[in-house]
């Protein structure tokens, strides 16, 4: 660490890096972080970050970790490099911030968890912090609406060939791991039990219903799973027309709450519906339909390492949304 700024790396240097740099840019000027180095095998993807947040480019990881002394590296990489290149930067006492997913397999998953005990990681969940997620959060923990008794959630999005044919690695299970669950809905599956708990699969079923001959991955997949609190339901596609807003009911003994995008809707027991909107609260970095929250997960990883707390998206607290997901691959593959 140099001074008060920690010094900042980003391989992968596509859409979602794009987010990240401009994360990072506000921090340094709040004296928390400061990007150096890009990194990316396509150069000039590299060089057009360097240019614009400061730092230098390098070709690849392994040049940019044996040319720089950094103390943060963010993974924005296609899903199966996450694993190998958080154990890169482990070996050389680098923490690691990674986007999600963090591994495809549970043999990945296996090492993964081996990195907690070598540096700090944090995975990127951010809308773990949307201000509609916090208000529901808050809602539930003072107990007016009574115990939770269920949960149903719908990602609803579209994903045209183009996306997968011209990314050299989306549809290919050996490099993206899974299709609508693992690289869309694992957000809504992640906050489904933020709110219900650990979660146990009952059923589920993937298809390719739209791109058949194009992908090998699902562009649809549903399931039951059965948590402490009750029953959820969960369903993710990319065959829609458009890029809806995220649905998420949460079915309590004396309310209904309901997030769709980022406004809720609270149906009381005696009829009366609660509306806020939390759309305009903070300006929005990349997709409307990511979520806004990407600046606070950021920053409070980056908090995190100041004052040696605990990121609530470290190995430990991604450890059920991870291993639900897996699961729910396992049931839908007939692998259970």
């Amino acid at each position: 660490m140099s001074g008060t700024e920690w010094k900042s790396a980003i391989v992968g240097c596509g859409s979602i890096a794009q987010v990240h740099g401009e994360v990072l840019s506000e921090l340094k000027g709040l004296g928390k972080a400061r990007p150096v180095a890009f990194a990316d095998i396509k150069p000039e993807r590299a060089k057009a970050m360097a240019e614009k947040y400061g730092g230098q480019a390098y070709e690849n990881l392994e040049e940019l970790l044996d040319q720089e002394a950094i103390d943060v590296l963010h993974i924005c990489t296609p899903h199966f490099l996450h694993l190998p290149m958080a154990q890169a930067a482990a070996d050389r006492g680098i923490r690691v911030f990674t986007e999600k997913p963090p591994v495809i397999s549970y043999a990945q998953w296996e090492e993964f968890q081996n990195l907690q005990d070598r540096t700090q990681v944090g995975i990127c969940f951010q809308n773990r912090w949307n201000p509609a997620t916090a208000f529901c959060r808050d809602l539930l923990a003072g107990g007016t609406p009574g115990a939770l008794l269920g949960a149903r959630a719908f990602v609803t999005w579209r994903r045209d060939a183009p996306y997968y044919t011209e990314s050299g690695w989306r549809g290919s299970l050996a490099t993206e791991g899974g299709g609508a669950l693992i690289n869309q809905a694992i957000h809504t599956l992640d906050l489904l039990g933020q709110f219900m708990g650990r979660g146990k699969v009952l059923g589920a079923s993937l298809s390719n219903r739209h791109l058949p001959g194009v992908i090998e991955v699902e562009d649809t997949l549903e399931g039951a799973i059965q948590f402490p609190t009750g029953r959820g339901l969960f369903y993710a596609t990319t065959g829609h027309c458009m890029d809806a807003p995220v649905f998420l009911e949460l079915c309590c003994e004396k309310a209904v709450l309901r997030i769709e995008g980022e406004e809720v809707a609270v149906r009381w027991q005696d009829g009366t519906v609660q509306r806020e909107d939390f759309s305009g609260q903070h300006q929005r970095l990349g997709k409307s339909y990511w979520g806004s929250s990407h600046r606070m997960c950021i920053e409070a990883f980056y908090d995190s390492l100041r004052t040696d707390g605990e990121f609530p998206c470290n190995i430990a607290g991604v450890k059920d949304t991870v291993e639900l997901m897996l699961d729910l691959y396992a049931h839908a593959r007939g692998e259970a």
